[in-house]
């Protein structure tokens, strides 16, 4: 069988390529439970069948990711064993089976009650099995089948688990696959771990960054599904799920399929385990909270913080730290209002709750304000999406209110969704006069969204509160009406063009509604796949209303982001884009995200200037609290700096927090050569988001004006490194040993030309290849190929530095010329 990507050879009966993991299995077969794993199944050995000499075989046990388990009788020592036959997966490649081999001896060193003994390697036929004790007992999955544990029971198992995995980190041995099947407890209530030694090799040979995953992915930590390194963190979290499932009897993070799965494990907080069951102390949620933190650092460090954690709360003695988790978690719930209790529960009436009303009037005004991210009461995890649209919708109504100076942005306020920060930290970072907080509910077809008004600074003061409550056919309706009443409160007059806006709010059908959003959740992986899944939404949305502005602009993004992210031919996928976005905007001319995304698409597909900023101030018009980076590039690109800087400003005033605004305006510093802040301002967002491909470019162009060439070079392979090219990482270094830093430039332009002899590849970012190597001839070659494609990046074509060395060369004013770009008097 034939890898799809690398093109190797594979054996009929393979799932995943020997040589680069990718899976052989078509999408539609791979799809499968949330405790998806490699199975390689051995054929069946009958009971008395002789192995190895000495084993006889008793009767099978189970199969799983790691092979095929059976009871056996080890004549020669006369103890009862269980032999593991493995996955040839894990053994077929000889450097695989060397390094397996020698960190399997390692595991086996291990000698703990809570850790299941490994008594010998062998093979036998071309088979590699192990031979282990035999644990009679249950696993703690087949425990749970009959319901939770009890509180004594579930803290009693979890510090033997903990004491085992322990004494494995203390001698740097990583689980990586700790899940309720593969800790065994037996009769007398001693946790044996299970297949210490497995998962290092299985993960290092099979989980990729293209989505492959191996092992159970609902205990997954988030980096391991990232494909990240991880270390002893990511078996303090799969222990956390755990021990939230001996306690609730049910996994934290869940879904109808893989991917989905995948997304709750990185964006979700699970439901709190008190909610389940009211007899938990709020120390032990606190213990689960802090094991399954999303980063890393924040999670438990050590297994042992844990343990003591978790003897300490069995001795009645809670730890300072989780008296401070427990506090702030009950200052959060205070905000909560009551759970539905069912469809009968609710009631059409609004109820007005009117929080100490201004406490006698607000000395200053309220021009800025910020919507922090709304509360999901509904009971359901995977709800946790629809609540975070309806964030975002709230702020994009508030933000068409002329009348307020400043409305921060969805991604910045997003980022304050699990904050532990009292109302006036986050105002004072924000810079803001007031915050909205709130939750929604939901039972049935009806929503219910409490939303509250308060004045943060010096001090946290009610302002204002109202519960609104429709059916979902009337959602936007009714963000609108919460915009319009936060308006009156803090006394902020709507013009009589934002008034009509909010009253010709459409309703919308809710099913096609719910298609948009499951096609927004899908679509914001940014894999090819998740935008061809989204786009099956999109459609489904628009068979159920035509005449969905919204679906038809989501659409519309869709087309943008494969064209900006190399996914598809820009010359093919800008015209769909466009077609998209005008069909939204003849359905909904007030759509300010409509007219905004038009203008990027004049812009960067078009080249179509003047419609590109008139599409950009009408969106203004509509929204005067859209603050566009891609506009203030644009004006930059069109020889007006100040503006440009201007434009960047009210940018980050409105979003501060925006990783992509800071690498906007990163790129307008270091095209007006002021290197040194750029270069801080990359160095800053590098901190936070290592992997960005795109930062590491542009530090290394950075430093290549500064002479520093190893430097610069480091960051070059770090970007090809980011998106996993180890080609062209090696043709850097390949290229610098022989010819230097403009030698290894070179060699990695050579090898992308190579390729798009086969397939589509990024023009442009050849020629800067090119460019930088000092090969002007080819740039220019390149340079045209990107004319001829109408890329994304040609508008950007005289302000990057890499082509600083091409500006005096007559072609190169030739190119602008073409593109009808304005040219500065000294080129």
């Amino acid at each position: 069988m034939k890898c799809p990507k690398c093109q190797s050879e594979n054996p009929d009966n393979k799932t995943f390529c020997g040589d680069c993991g990718t899976s052989l299995t078509p999408i539609e077969e791979a799809k499968s439970s949330i405790t998806k794993t490699l199975i390689t199944p051995k054929d069946s050995l009958k009971e008395g069948s002789a192995v190895g000499g000495r084993y006889t075989i008793i009767e099978e046990l189970g199969r799983g990711g790691m092979g095929v388990v059976y009871k056996a009788k080890d004549t020669k020592l006369k103890r009862t064993v269980a032999l593991k036959f493995l996955p040839s997966e894990l053994t077929h490649i000889p450097e695989v089976k060397e390094r397996f081999m020698r960190e399997a001896q390692a595991a086996a060193a291990l000698d703990h009650p809570n850790i299941c003994t490994v008594y010998e390697f062998d093979e036998v036929d071309g088979v590699n099995f192990i031979s282990m004790a035999y644990i009679e007992g249950q696993s703690i999955r087949k425990k749970i089948e009959a319901g939770p544990l009890g509180l004594e029971e579930a803290v009693r198992i979890a510090e033997q688990v903990a004491e085992g995995l322990q004494a494995a980190h203390q001698k740097g041995i990583v689980h990586r696959d700790i899940k309720s099947a593969n800790i065994m407890v037996t009769e007398r209530g001693q946790a044996k771990i299970m297949d210490f030694g497995l998962a290092r090799t299985a993960e290092k040979t099979l989980l990729t960054k293209e989505g492959t995953t191996m092992g159970t992915v609902a205990y997954m930590s988030p980096e391991q599904t990232r494909g990240e390194e991880v270390d002893q963190r990511t078996d303090i979290w799969s222990f956390g799920v755990v021990l939230h499932e001996m306690l609730t009897g049910e996994l934290p993070f869940k879904g109808e399929h893989e991917q989905a799965v995948v997304y709750s494990i990185r964006k979700d907080k699970p439901r709190p385990i008190t909610e389940s069951n009211a007899e938990i102390p709020p120390s032990i949620e606190q213990v689960v909270d802090k094991a399954l933190e999303k980063e890393a650092d924040k999670r438990y460090q050590r297994v042992d913080e844990l343990l003591d954690d978790l003897k300490s709360i069995s001795a009645g003695i809670v730890p300072e730290e989780i008296k401070d988790r427990v506090r702030k978690a009950k200052l959060r719930r205070r905000k909560r209002t009551i759970l539905f209790t069912g469809a009968a529960g609710l009631v059409v009436a609004v109820v007005v709750i009117a929080l100490n009303l201004f406490m006698g009037g607000r000395a200053e005004a309220i021009e800025s304000i910020a919507v922090l991210p709304l509360e999901n009461l509904t009971g359901d995890t995977e709800k946790e999406f629809f609540v975070d649209v309806a964030t975002e919708e709230l702020i994009g109504q508030l933000g068409q209110i002329s009348g307020l100076r400043r409305v921060i942005s969805r991604t910045t306020v997003m980022q304050y969704k699990e904050t532990d920060k009292t109302l006036s930290e986050i105002a004072r970072e924000l810079n803001v006069d007031a915050v909205v907080e709130g939750s929604v509910q939901q039972a049935g077809d009806r929503v219910r969204i409490q939303v509250r008004l308060i004045d943060a600074l010096p001090e946290e003061q009610n302002l204002w509160g109202q519960t609104y409550e429709r059916a979902m056919s009337d959602v936007i309706v009714m963000y609108g009406e919460m915009a319009r009443n936060i308006a009156d409160q803090i006394q902020v007059k709507l013009t009589a063009d934002e008034t009509a806006r909010f009253v010709g709010v459409r309703q919308v059908n809710p099913e096609a509604y719910d298609a948009l959003l499951m096609g927004m959740q899908k679509g914001s992986q940014l894999t090819p796949q998740a935008f061809d899944i989204a786009l099956e939404y999109y459609n489904l949305a628009l068979e159920k209303d035509p005449n969905y502005a919204e679906a038809h602009l989501a659409v519309a993004e869709v087309w943008l982001f494969r064209n900006q992210l190399g996914y598809t031919v820009p010359r093919e996928g800008g015209p769909k884009a466009k077609a998209a976005a005008m069909k939204a905007l003849e359905l909904d001319s007030t759509l300010a995200g409509g007219h905004s995304l038009l203008a990027w698409i004049n812009f960067l597909y078009e080249w179509d200037w003047a419609e590109a900023e008139a599409e950009w101030k009408r969106a203004f018009e509509l929204n005067p609290n859209h603050g566009d980076s891609v506009y203030a590039q644009f004006l930059w690109v069109m020889k007006r700096p100040e503006e440009a800087m201007a434009q960047m400003e009210r940018a980050l005033q409105l979003d501060p927090l925006n990783e992509v605004v800071h690498l906007h305006h990163a790129f307008l510093l270091e095209s007006a050569g002021r290197d040194d802040e750029a270069i801080l301002q990359v160095r800053k967002l590098l901190r936070t988001s290592p992997q960005h491909p795109m930062l590491h470019w542009d530090l290394s162009v950075l430093l290549m004006r500064k002479a520093m060439y190893e430097e610069s070079l480091a960051e070059m392979k770090a970007n090809y490194s980011s998106i996993g090219d180890r080609e062209v990482v090696e043709a850097l270094t390949q290229g610098y040993a022989q010819s230097g830093y403009r030698g290894a430039m070179r060699s990695a332009a050579d090898l992308q030309a190579a390729r798009a002899r086969k397939t589509y590849v990024n023009s442009f970012n050849v020629a800067l290849l090119y460019a930088i190597a000092g090969e002007n001839d080819q740039a220019f070659e390149w340079l045209e190929k990107s004319l001829e494609e109408r890329s994304p990046h040609m508008p950007y074509v005289g302000a990057y530095i890499e082509l600083a060395p091409l500006r005096s060369d007559p072609r190169f004013q030739d190119l602008l010329h073409k593109m009808n770009l304005p040219v500065d008097e000294k080129e």
